[in-house]
């Protein structure tokens, strides 16, 4: 099948103007230690939005001719792009939203792989020196804003909803918007998209014209879950462990959307580090929420946190169904709690420092078919561990199911095999098959193939 394709040049509007000779080069370089390959992906990506594809193996092979290089000016850069995707241009010209998004990637990728992994000034095998690389990439982004009251808050959920959930996350965010609230999300479709929409007019009508809808993703996960052009300040992290450890950091609440295990890896991720001891005095709102009919959703995630973390990490949240209104609400009163507790601890209102995020939920996951067969899946550890290894899980089955690398090596060496004690199993095996049972796996339409087997 033939997709429409433009080819085109574009310039910098005020961002990322000049470049380096050496920068040039590595951003070109189609050697693997090259950043050729990354800044393509990425950037196709980008260009891709809107398209209604969640499968970053199939993304690329739609748009094999897909190219794009840097010019160097007397007057400074142009990206040379072609047989881009035809949907990220109006009348031929590309939406504005996704022209700042591809210098984003571009900003990022740089920074990343220039200033932060080859760097020695960050030592990313200790806790500090990955939340400072974090700190830094987020500082570079101008994602921090020190003379702002905290109103930063995160939306998690997952690309594949229904309708009736879609509409209801645009209400909460509408809500939030009315209340000053900003928003930051994974920055792609489904409850990505929603709370930002919403947000939107609750800004309009409030006369906030410069409301923050701040997206954050990762080179893995991007393909799958294209940034949609609301995001106004987007940014790619490295890998999926500083992704989340970004979100928790910057933001000052999170609501959780009905979701598949993307949704379930990020809860298990927050409530690992809320469940160790160090963060049980912090104050971190945290909000599930959905229409009348995700009721039963949140019933099943309830039960499993209970099954697997127990009643400790069932206390850290709060269940609200069918009421954005009271979600607003809850959610203005726990940033209050947030502000008095920094202010009083001399903690930076833009960055959670107070956080102790143990190693364990640092460490990039591979998820190989060895690593993800031998997880510690047992009981007889802390429960932030235990977390930390049920996320990884989840890691594993969102790679299997939209990431370009896990889905080849499903194709290669067939399923991931998930093991461990049988009643935690059995919880998972409830939970996953309740996500396949409700389309929450892949976007509507697309026929779902478990990339796992759960060993009972």
């Amino acid at each position: 099948m033939e997709y429409e394709v433009i080819d085109t040049q574009i310039a910098p509007d005020g961002r990322l103007e000049v470049l380096s000779k050496a920068e040039v080069a590595k951003v070109l370089d189609t050697s693997q230690g090259g950043l050729h390959q990354l800044f393509r992906s990425c950037s196709l990506a980008v260009l891709n939005c809107g398209s209604g594809l969640d499968d970053g193996k199939e993304l690329l092979e739609r748009y094999k001719s897909f190219d794009i290089s840097i010019i160097q000016r007397e007057r400074g850069i142009k990206l040379d792009i072609k047989a881009a995707p035809a949907s990220a241009f109006v009348d031929g010209v590309m939406i504005k939203g996704i022209q700042e998004h591809l210098f984003a990637v571009l900003r990022d990728i740089l920074f990343v792989y220039g200033e932060i992994e080859d760097s020695p000034k960050f030592d990313l095998a200790t806790t500090e020196g990955v939340s400072d690389a974090v700190f830094h990439i987020l500082r570079n982004a101008n994602f921090l804003q020190p003379q702002v009251n905290p109103n930063l808050v995160v939306c998690w959920g997952g690309h594949s909803i229904s309708g009736v959930e879609y509409d209801y996350t645009k209400v909460v965010g509408y809500q939030l918007g009315l209340r000053g609230m900003d928003i930051c999300t994974g920055c792609g479709p489904g409850a990505m998209k929603g709370p930002m929409k919403g947000a939107t007019i609750g800004h309009a009508k409030q006369r906030i014209r410069h409301g923050r809808y701040l997206g954050i993703t990762e080179p893995g996960i991007i393909a799958a879950e294209a940034p949609n052009p609301i995001v106004n300040n987007l940014i790619i992290l490295p890998d999926i462990e500083k992704r989340l450890e970004a979100f928790v950091r910057l933001g000052h609440a999170i609501i959780v959307f009905p979701g598949g295990a993307g949704t379930a890896e990020e809860i298990l991720y927050l409530l690992g580090i809320l469940l160790h001891p160090d963060n049980a005095h912090i104050p971190f709102p945290l909000i599930f929420t959905g229409p009348e009919s995700a009721k039963d959703y949140f019933q099943q995630i309830d039960q499993f946190i209970g099954d697997t973390l127990g009643v400790e990490a069932q206390q850290r949240y709060q269940i609200i169904v069918n009421d954005p209104t009271l979600v607003a609400q809850e959610v203005q009163a726990g940033i209050k709690k947030v502000r008095e507790f920094r202010k009083t601890k001399g903690d930076a209102y833009y960055f959670n420092w107070l956080l102790k995020i143990d190693t364990e939920f640092q460490k990039p996951f591979d998820p190989t078919h060895e690593n993800m067969r031998n997880l510690a899946l047992h009981k007889n550890q802390e429960p932030h561990l235990l977390a930390a290894n049920l996320r990884r899980a989840f890691s594993g089955v969102v790679a299997g199911n939209v990431k370009d690398q896990g889905i080849r090596a499903i194709e290669k060496h067939g399923h991931f095999e998930i093991c461990g004690d049988t009643a935690l199993m059995e919880a998972m095996d409830a939970l996953l098959t309740s996500f396949v049972a409700h389309n929450r796996m892949k976007l509507p339409g697309k026929a779902y193939t478990p990339c796992y087997r759960v060993i009972k």
